[in-house]
């Protein structure tokens, strides 16, 4: 079995992508599987860490606000769209996977030409402009989220979930032994922010506005600052026992073990970990993402009584009062829990290799 697995950009496309390869494997481990990733993101270096090969196309996105760099725009996505012919030609594949992001049109629309069979995974409630213009040609669009038939073919769309890290859900541990693996007190409530591994900026200030009444509730929060401004909301953290700020969370699955609430961004790949897990969430969308999927996403869940959400631009002044209020009801951290439960869709990655072997045999 050859297949090519396109996309990228964001964890929320790469995390998706290797698991599905992964899931491949573990059903046909002779199988040939080449990725295909923008150059100069993050894929070019998480994909090979994950022991797959992968070619890099110099796509870019389109400029929204300063349209006069479009040129240079146009003219990578020329090259990419060359580059990615000969990729699909040189390797042949049998399917061809788009999970969203630059690389992920030019090496479809090629494989499509080739009449190669492709298979689009949507993570996102609102799609994006790529998987909009590819599905028509199509053969199974695979999503998250009810109500797609707006943006895609109903005769092509399965709901399958989307992919998760495997391992999150196999953590062994008590909450109360999570916490101690942390290094917090047991018996406290743990909150968990997690803005991205590069950072959310208002999610942390969101986060540092919170600290004093966390303090006098005897709550511990477990920071994960990302990279951009670590060393200034860090040392806001430094000197409090019942904080730690660190740039990157390593041990994922202790840390959502851990958390009686998260305070999160919306992208769908941890929408997904937080349904599977049943996390009791606050979900802060970032408004710097196109088509304002991230809020499209939150207000999925918000509108059933899954999440609770606040807008960016309210965050500092919203988040201290609404994790308080979530502090002080167990009640309602039980309701979201149960709820966002309700709504997860496990085995995503298993759902999806059956339709790539459905396809394949077709």
């Amino acid at each position: 079995m050859k297949v090519l697995i396109s996309g990228g950009g964001t964890g929320g496309h790469i995390f998706p992508a290797l698991s599905i390869a992964n899931a491949v494997r573990r059903r046909h481990p002779d199988a040939d599987i080449l990725f295909v990733g923008a150059l100069g993101r993050m894929e070019m270096e998480r994909v090979p860490a994950a022991g797959y090969p992968i070619e890099g196309l110099p796509v870019a996105g389109f400029e929204r606000k300063k349209l006069w760099k479009n040129f240079g725009v146009l003219w990578k996505l020329w090259k990419s769209l060359r580059k990615a012919r000969g990729i699909v030609r040189d390797f042949r594949p049998d399917i061809a996977i788009g999970v969203g992001g630059y690389a992920s049109g030019p090496v479809l629309k090629q494989a499509q030409k080739r009449g190669i069979p492709t298979l689009i995974q949507e993570q996102n409630s609102y799609p994006g402009v790529t998987n909009k213009l590819l599905a028509g040609k199509a053969d199974v669009i695979c999503v998250a989220y009810d109500n797609l038939e707006r943006f895609f073919p109903a005769d092509k769309i399965v709901k399958t979930g989307n992919p998760t890290r495997r391992g999150l859900e196999e953590c062994a541990l008590t909450r109360a032994e999570a916490k101690s693996r942390l290094g917090f007190e047991p018996d406290r409530l743990l909150v968990l922010s997690v803005g991205g591994s590069l950072g959310a900026r208002t999610v942390n200030e969101a986060v540092a506005a919170s600290l004093g009444m966390l303090a006098d509730k005897g709550v511990s929060l477990m920071w994960q600052t990302g990279r951009y401004g670590a060393d200034h909301f860090q040392s806001i953290a430094a000197g409090r026992d019942n904080v730690k700020a660190v740039t990157f969370i390593t041990d994922m699955d202790v840390a959502y073990r851990a958390a009686d609430i998260v305070v999160s961004r919306a992208g769908a790949g941890t929408i997904s970990e937080l349904q599977n897990l049943g996390k009791a969430s606050i979900l802060i969308p970032s408004p710097n993402v196109a088509e304002d999927h991230q809020r499209h996403n939150a207000e999925a869940l918000s509108s059933r009584g899954a999440a609770r959400m606040i807008l960016d631009v309210d965050a500092v002044r919203d988040l201290p009062p609404a994790l308080s209020a979530l502090i002080d009801s167990p009640e309602e951290r039980e309701k979201l829990s149960d709820n966002i439960s309700e709504m997860a869709l496990r085995g995503a990655d298993e759902r999806i290799v059956d339709h790539i072997e459905q396809i394949i045999k077709q």
